[in-house]
């Protein structure tokens, strides 16, 4: 195993010890440049000699204590299967990028105290800057306290300034039980310099480990949260005050364990594999967003190729005529996209609708679906709130959204009505109706009722809206509207003893032919055109460089709305 001296992140560590111990001695800035150059290369004796000064002790020491430290924190982390906080953020950051602030914080080097249980700076991820702050749960537990705080805000202030992404690596205990109130105290202010933050810079978190209590809602206000299958636990109370309060028995991984948050709850957006799977899914995201709200998403070289005029064609083999019968709407997105790509957010959660990044000609966009796979692609109130998260994300931080459509309407049932399909379908309409990035929507096959006009309709705020010539539009589909319409009619062939279904299949065509199609959506400028499957990516590479300049518009001076919750 490599030393851990020549770790950039230790390196960093001695580099800020040095500058301490030059600030507190008088020394010139030729110390700190021993100080590296004798770090690196494992020497520990104040008296070498020196091509300029006597190495001083206490850089010795802090260096000392900087190698000591990530020893101890490798067999702990190790022994459990998990890497320590210095090793996480070796993977986060491009290589050798990663600068230390405040290193000894919180510690007292003369007593052999390293340092916060908390590690704090700045790297580059893909070359573009991203602020850190990695708990390490070597150090007392990973709990908070006064020192930890003061080191997370400070960070989340020069981010904010900065105007830079915010990573938090969390592997906690919580609050610092010793501390008391001061410690809970820190997370008021970290809670509330997080919804600062929020809308401003993209903020993502990784549960690495433990993360109970209060400590909860600093990654629940962040944007993403990413989980692990083994490790990864979130709760408010633990399995044991559970059982105290309500007798029941539950282990950490069922009652907040990763499986539980990305399939059942919805709390978290991307259930890793193991801890580097976790950290490449958060590099990757923050490849698709700009580093603040007041800038554009980067843009990434792309040029066209035979395989993708082949792929166009397969579109329209992929989707079937019938309404009723099943397809992968990943099929769809892939033949669209730029190579195939596209990063699912919250897979596994609401999976009747797909949301997720992708780029279309180099230019990152988010997209969201129905999946006719799962329920047919309806909307219930999980898929619901994982639309509209998603689509708020993205018009805060400048990425277009593409909405693809095929949707039969809103799940019925008592269960719905009951866990409020009301307020959170509203929740839907609420991010389209205030969305003000490019918003381009193709209907593929079906669009019913409210679910067609939540679905980035024109009636709601799309820019620009398309349907395939075989899509139908309408308040209910053929079936059911027949089923409406002419119930007498129905009714008195069967007294009649006349063929009941072949007079509702007359009907049934009848309707389609003349209402559920798409041309009454062209007529009244709800549909802008009519395009064949294989035309839609070039539509939407069109579509999006048309409203390439387009710009928000603040229409009225309130503070904000109040959006249903």
């Amino acid at each position: 195993m490599t030393d851990i001296m020549d770790s950039p992140a230790v390196k960093a560590a001695v580099r800020s010890a040095a500058a301490g111990a030059g600030a507190g001695t008088g020394a010139d800035p030729a110390v700190a440049g021993d100080a590296r150059n004798t770090a690196a290369h494992g020497s520990s004796d104040p008296a070498q000699p020196s091509a300029h000064q006597p190495l001083r002790a206490a850089v010795v020491r802090a260096a000392e204590l900087a190698r000591a430290a990530e020893e101890r924190a490798r067999d702990k982390q190790h022994a459990k299967g998990k890497k320590t906080a210095r090793e996480r953020l070796d993977m986060l950051f491009d290589t050798g990028t990663f600068e230390e602030i405040g290193r000894f914080q919180g510690g007292n080097i003369a007593a052999g105290n390293a340092g916060a249980a908390v590690i704090t700076g700045f790297g580059l991820v893909y070359g573009r800057k991203v602020a850190v702050y990695a708990q390490d749960f070597s150090v007392k537990g990973g709990t908070l306290g006064t020192a930890e705080g003061e080191k997370i805000c400070r960070l989340m202030d020069m981010a904010i300034d900065l105007k830079v992404p915010i990573v938090a690596i969390v592997d906690s205990g919580g609050a610092r039980i010793q501390e008391g109130v001061a410690a809970l105290t820190q997370y008021g202010r970290i809670f509330r310099k997080t919804c600062e933050a929020s809308g401003f810079v993209p903020q993502l978190s990784l549960i690495l480990g433990p993360c109970a209590g209060g400590a909860v809602y600093c990654p629940a206000l962040t944007d993403l949260i990413i989980m692990t299958r083994e490790n990864s636990n979130m709760f408010v109370t633990g399995p044991d005050v559970v059982k105290a309060a309500t007798g029941e028995t539950i282990s950490m991984a069922d009652l907040g364990g990763g499986e539980v948050h990305n399939r059942v709850s919805g709390v978290a957006h991307y259930l890793g594999e193991d801890e580097s799977d976790a950290i490449d899914y958060a590099r990757t995201v923050l490849a698709y967003l700009p580093s603040n709200a007041e800038s554009q998403p980067p843009v990434y070289a792309y040029a066209a190729t035979r395989a993708e005029r082949d792929t166009a064609k397969r579109l329209a083999r992929i989707v079937p005529a019938n309404e009723r019968q099943p397809y992968d709407m990943l099929d769809v997105i892939r033949c669209i996209v730029d190579y195939g790509e596209f990063v699912q957010v919250q897979e596994l959660f609401g999976a009747s609708a797909l949301v997720g990044f992708a780029c279309i000609d180099g230019h990152p966009v988010g997209v969201v679906a129905n999946q006719p796979n799962i329920r047919a692609g309806i909307l219930d109130v999980d898929s619901s709130e994982k639309v509209a998260r998603f689509v708020r994300l993205c018009d805060a931080f400048n990425l277009p959204v593409v909405t693809l459509v095929d949707v039969p309407g809103y799940k019925p049932g008592s269960d719905q009505e009951h866990a409020g399909i009301i307020r959170r379908g509203a929740k839907v309409i609420y991010a389209y109706a205030n969305a003000q990035v490019p918003l381009v929507t193709v209907v593929l096959r079906k669009a019913f009722g409210g679910a067609y006009i939540v679905m980035g309709s024109k009636a709601i705020g799309a820019d620009l809206n398309f349907a395939w010539p075989s899509s139908q539009i309408a308040v209910l589909g053929a079936a059911g509207a027949v089923n409406i319409i002419h119930r007498h009619d129905l009714a008195k062939a069967k007294a009649a003893g006349l063929d009941v279904e072949a007079l509702r299949a007359k009907y049934i065509k009848e309707y389609e032919t003349s209402t559920v199609n798409a041309n009454l959506s062209l007529e009244i400028g709800q549909i802008d055109a009519m395009i064949d499957p294989e035309q839609t990516r070039e539509v939407i590479v069109e579509s999006l460089a048309t409203l390439a300049t387009k710009r928000r518009v603040k229409r009225t001076p309130k503070h904000h709305g109040n959006q249903p919750l």
